[in-house]
C-alpha cells in the first residue's frame, strides 16, 4: 500500500471513505478531466471535490430527500459523477446508476421500478426522450441537467421538474454533511441484465462494496502517485469499485478519458500507471498492431514475433514456470527496438492493466504480456460487488481467472458451478424475492451460473455456463433464449438463433416464414428466390422487425446484423433435437461462413 493509503479500520461506509481521504490529503490531485472550452486538462483536489459535494447536499436538503430515497444518475464518466455519488451517500440516499447508451424505454423502466425521486442527466433532450416513453415517472420530483440545448432556459415551460445544474445548485459556501449510516445500509441499486428481458436491480450495501474494495487493494503493491485512466462506464461495478473507490482508498489520481475514439490520445497525454478495461479494448489495440504488421517488412515482422516470444519466455521464467534460457540475453535489445515502442503508445508508464467483464483470448493476452505489459485477468459479478477472483502480477496465469480475493471463499458446487461466499455478496434483487432466492444456495453461497475448475495452485478456470447466457466483449450478459422467443413472435420469422459470445455486438441467424417471405418479396418487387435474401432491403426490414420485438430488452441487447435463410431447421437435417431445441453448435457449424461475414473486420 502507499503512504497515502487509508487505514481501513477507520472507515465503515463509502462516504466515510471520502471523508478520510479528504482528511489525509486535502490538497493532493484527486481528479483530472479535459475542458473543451480551454482545450486543456484540468485537475481538482480533494478539497475542491468536497466543496462541490457540499453544494449538492444542500440541494438534496432543499428537495427534502430522506435517507433511503433513490436518486439516479445518467452521466458519462466525469468528476460530477463522483460528486453526485458522494453527496448522495453522505446523506443516506441510495444511488441508481444508469447507462448513457441505454434505450429510453429501458431507462424509464428502471426509474419507475426503483421509484427514483431524483435524476441527474447530461442533457435536457435526454429527459424528453425518456418522458416520451409514457412510463409512469411521477415519483421523480426533480430532473437536473448538466447541459442545456435548444430553447431550454432554466426551467422548461412544459415540465417545472426539469432544471439546469446552474439554476439548481446553491452558490453559498456550505459544510460537508454526513449522516451516520450503518455499514449494512443499502448504498446502491445497480441494474444488470439477467435471464429475463428486463434488468434486475442488484442491492449493494456500503459493507458489500467497501469490503470488496479493501480486499482488492490487498492484491497488489500500490506505489505512490498512481494515476488511473477511467473510461469504462461508472455504471459498471468493475469501474466503480476498482476505478473509483479503490483509487480513492489508495490515494490515486483518476483521469477521465474523453471518449473511446480519443483513448489513444488520452493515454499519451495522461500517461496512466493503472488501466482497467474489458477485453474489447485490448482486442482493438491487438487488431491495430496486426494490421500495422502487414505493412511492415519481413524483417520488422520477424523482430516483432521475436520480441513477443522472448518476452513471453521472460514472463514465464519470472513466474517460476520455465527455466532461464540464453534467448533472454536478447530481451533488452528487443525491448528497445520493439516492445518499448508499443508500450510507449499506451503512455509508457503502465504498472498494472486489469481485464475483466468477459474472457480475454489467449493470443491477445500473450501478445501484451510478451511485450512487457503487466496484464492480469479477473472475474466477478455485479452481485458480488463485483470481484471474486483475480490474478496477481507475481502469480499470473493468463488463461485463468486467478485466485480468490482475501476474505472471499470460492468453491466448485453441483454441476461444477463456481460459487462464492463473502461480505461482498448482494443483499438481493430489488422487488424480486424469487430471483434473490434462486441466486443463492441453501447455505447462502452465490450461484454464479458459470462452470469452473480449480488447479493445485488455487487458480480457477471458467469451463462453460450452466445457463444459456452470452457475454459480449464489453462484459454485458445477454439471455439469447429469451430474445429468441421474443423475435420468433414476428410473423416473418419462424426460427432464430442469437449470437455474440465474446463479440462486440449481437447478430442473428433467421429462418423466414415461407408465406410471409413471398408477401415481402412481392411488396419489394423482387424475386422470392433464395438469392434475393442477400438484398439489403430485406436485411433492413428483418432487422427492423427484430428491433420491434426486442423493445422490452435493454439497449445493448439489440441485433446489429442478420443472416436469413429459407431452409427450416429440422430433426432430419440435424439442426434441432426431437424436443425442438436448437442445436446451437450444429447451426453455427452450418452457417460458419455467414457468421464470419457478419463479424468481418473484427478480430474475434
Amino acid at each position: 500500500m502507499t503512504r497515502n493509503a487509508i487505514n481501513t479500520r477507520n472507515i465503515s461506509t463509502l462516504s466515510g471513505l471520502f471523508r478520510e481521504r479528504l482528511r489525509l490529503t486535502p490538497d493532493q490531485p484527486a481528479y483530472r478531466q479535459y475542458d473543451e472550452a480551454s482545450q486543456a486538462w484540468q485537475s481538482f483536489s480533494w478539497q475542491q471535490m468536497a466543496a462541490e459535494i457540499a453544494r449538492w447536499q444542500a440541494g438534496f436538503v432543499r428537495e427534502n430527500l430522506q435517507p433511503g430515497d433513490r436518486v439516479a444518475i445518467m452521466l458519462r464518466n466525469c468528476r460530477d459523477w463522483v460528486v453526485f455519488d458522494q453527496a448522495a451517500l453522505g446523506m443516506g440516499l441510495v444511488t441508481v446508476p444508469l447507462y448513457c447508451e441505454d434505450r429510453a424505454d429501458n431507462t424509464a423502466y428502471i426509474l419507475n421500478h426503483a421509484d427514483a425521486r431524483f435524476l441527474l442527466l447530461q442533457d435536457a433532450e435526454i429527459w424528453q426522450q425518456i418522458a416520451a416513453t409514457e412510463t409512469d415517472l411521477s415519483a421523480i420530483q426533480r430532473v437536473v441537467c448538466l447541459q442545456v440545448s435548444g430553447n431550454f432556459s432554466g426551467q422548461t415551460g412544459h415540465n417545472p421538474r426539469v432544471t439546469s445544474r446552474e439554476n439548481w445548485l446553491s452558490v453559498l459556501q456550505v459544510e460537508l454533511q454526513s449522516r451516520d449510516a450503518q455499514p449494512e445500509q443499502l448504498a446502491s441499486i445497480v441494474y444488470t441484465s439477467g435471464t429475463t428481458g428486463r434488468s434486475k436491480g442488484v442491492m449493494l450495501s456500503h459493507k458489500n462494496i467497501l469490503s470488496n474494495v479493501v480486499a482488492a487493494s490487498q492484491c497488489h503493491h500500490w506505489p505512490n502517485e498512481e494515476v488511473f485512466l477511467s473510461f469504462l462506464p461508472l455504471s459498471h461495478m468493475l469501474e466503480r469499485t476498482a476505478g473509483y473507490y479503490l483509487a480513492m482508498l489508495i490515494g490515486a489520481e483518476t483521469a477521465y478519458a474523453r471518449s473511446i475514439p480519443q483513448l489513444g490520445e488520452d493515454l499519451m497525454s495522461v500517461r496512466p500507471t493503472v488501466l482497467i478495461s474489458v477485453p474489447r479494448i485490448y482486442e482493438r489495440v491487438y487488431c491495430k498492431i496486426q494490421d500495422g504488421l502487414r505493412e511492415k517488412s519481413p524483417l520488422a515482422r520477424a523482430l516483432f514475433r521475436a520480441a513477443v516470444n522472448v518476452g513471453w519466455r521472460k514472463f514465464e521464467f519470472e513466474q517460476g514456470r520455465r527455466a532461464w534460457h540464453p534467448k533472454l540475453f536478447f530481451w533488452p535489445l528487443l525491448n528497445k527496438l520493439v516492445a518499448g515502442k508499443v508500450l510507449a503508445k499506451l503512455g509508457g508508464r503502465l504498472q498494472l492493466a486489469i481485464c475483466g467483464g468477459a474472457p480475454l483470448s489467449e493470443q491477445v493476452a500473450k501478445l501484451f504480456i510478451g511485450l512487457g505489459l503487466p496484464l492480469v485477468q479477473g472475474y466477478g459479478l455485479t452481485e458480488s460487488s463485483p470481484v471474486i477472483s483475480v490474478n496477481r502480477v507475481s502469480d499470473n496465469i493468463p488463461d485463468s481467472i486467478g485466485t480468490a480475493l482475501p476474505g472471499v471463499q470460492v468453491r466448485i458446487g453441483e454441476q461444477d458451478e463456481l460459487q462464492s461466499f463473502s461480505e461482498a455478496l448482494m443483499l438481493g434483487y430489488w422487488k424480486n424475492e424469487q430471483a434473490t432466492r434462486d441466486s443463492f444456495t441453501a447455505d447462502g453461497w452465490l450461484k454464479t451460473g458459470d462452470k469452473a475448475r480449480m488447479d493445485q495452485r488455487g487458480h480457477f478456470y471458467i469451463t462453460g455456463r450452466l445457463k444459456d447466457i452470452l457475454v459480449l466483449a464489453n462484459g454485458e450478459k445477454i439471455p439469447p433464449s429469451d430474445m429468441e422467443l421474443a423475435i420468433a413472435l414476428d410473423p416473418l420469422i419462424d426460427q432464430v438463433m442469437v449470437l455474440g459470445e465474446a463479440m462486440p455486438y449481437l447478430t442473428a441467424i433467421v429462418v423466414l416464414n415461407p408465406d410471409a417471405w413471398e408477401a415481402l418479396a412481392k411488396s419489394l418487387n423482387i424475386s422470392s428466390a433464395i438469392t434475393s435474401l442477400k438484398n439489403k432491403q430485406v436485411a433492413d426490414i428483418v432487422l427492423r422487425n427484430i428491433s420491434s420485438q426486442l423493445h422490452a430488452f435493454p439497449g445493448y441487447a439489440q441485433i446489429r446484423r442478420v443472416t436469413t435463410t429459407l431452409e427450416p431447421w429440422t430433426v432430419d437435417n440435424g439442426l434441432i433435437t426431437p424436443t425442438m431445441k436448437t442445436k446451437r453448435a450444429k447451426v453455427m457449424e452450418r452457417f460458419r461462413a455467414d457468421i464470419d461475414c457478419m463479424y468481418e473486420g473484427h478480430c474475434r
